[in-house]
């Protein structure tokens, strides 16, 4: 697990160092990088000190947690890159013949739609805790296996965001005006998202629960980044496949209902493009049998 954050870790830092005097705050960047290397160094000699499940349990908690610290960084590096939001949205009206995004909220507003919608959203960090508690508790010998997998996949996703910038709906249909996506009329905003960051309202019921909960994680962690494809639909998918493999057809059953909610409300909240539900899908089954297979050839190795 290690190796796969060092990975990314130096991958990063050579994009910052080449593209130093473009980038904002390129110090702070490598500053972060070197205190979450630190941290992520500390963890493994501890568990190496003291081999036993609770500090395993640390060690992979404090990578799981970081995952929300690298989320912003992506659109760090990826804002000196050209949008290309306008391909995006251009390639979503091809294929459905209208904007999802823009016609899904509009089309049902009812106040409990609506909170089911921003359930299936907010519930996708917690059921990667439940999975992964899940696995160390009920099938600790693959506990290793499940996380690499899952780390590897939100790793994997923050390259592909960094070297392909959309922003996805909430903050291109602001940019370039309503008006302008609903006649299928979808600019080039360029750099625009280099100096901007204003997203539109989130749609819906606006005085419910779990609307609340996700403007909040909005107002402190959302940047326009990370929307092709969807790594909300990709890692939760692979979620499946890890709870299917793990044969407990009660659990796969209860996550398979926040999972139907999250594939609609990534569309519903305007956070992402249909296509990038698509996305997510096949860069799901892609990158669990990669990450499988590559684990079991590691283990034949050694």
């Amino acid at each position: 697990m290690e190796w796969v954050i060092l990975g990314y870790w130096v991958l990063t830092l050579l994009f910052v160092l080449f593209t130093y005097t473009k980038i904002q705050n390129p110090e702070a960047l490598i500053y972060g990088r070197i205190k979450v290397l630190a941290l992520a160094a500390a963890m493994w000699a501890v568990y190496r000190m003291i081999p036993c499940r609770f500090t395993l349990l640390c060690r992979i908690g404090v990578q799981l947690a970081l995952l929300s610290w690298w989320y912003p960084d992506t659109y760090e590096l990826n804002k000196i890159l050209p949008n290309l939001d306008h391909l995006f949205a251009g390639y979503e009206q091809q294929l459905f013949g209208c904007q999802p995004a823009l016609l899904f909220p509009e089309a049902i507003s009812n106040p409990v739609f609506s909170e089911l919608m921003y359930l299936g959203y907010v519930s996708y960090f917690p059921l990667i805790v439940v999975v992964a508690l899940f696995y160390f508790f009920w099938r600790y010998t693959e506990f290793n296996r499940a996380v690499f997998v899952i780390l590897a996949s939100f790793f994997i996703y923050y390259v592909i965001f960094i070297f392909l910038p959309v922003t996805g709906p909430q903050y291109y249909y602001g940019a370039v005006g309503l008006d302008n996506i609903a006649q299928g009329i979808f600019p080039n905003v360029h750099d625009y998202f280099a100096t901007h960051d204003e997203p539109l309202p989130m749609p819906g019921y606006s005085h419910g629960f779990f609307y609340d909960c996700v403007a909040n994680a909005h107002a402190t962690g959302e940047r326009p980044t990370a929307a092709f494809p969807s790594s909300h639909v990709g890692i939760t998918t692979i979620l499946l496949f890890l709870v299917w493999r793990a044969k407990n057809r009660i659990l796969f059953f209860s996550i398979l209902l926040f999972y139907v909610l999250m594939c609609m409300a990534t569309v519903y909240i305007r956070a992402h493009y249909a296509i990038d539900v698509i996305g997510g899908w096949v860069s799901a089954v892609i990158f669990y049998v990669l990450l499988q297979s590559f684990w079991v050839l590691s283990k034949r190795r050694y």
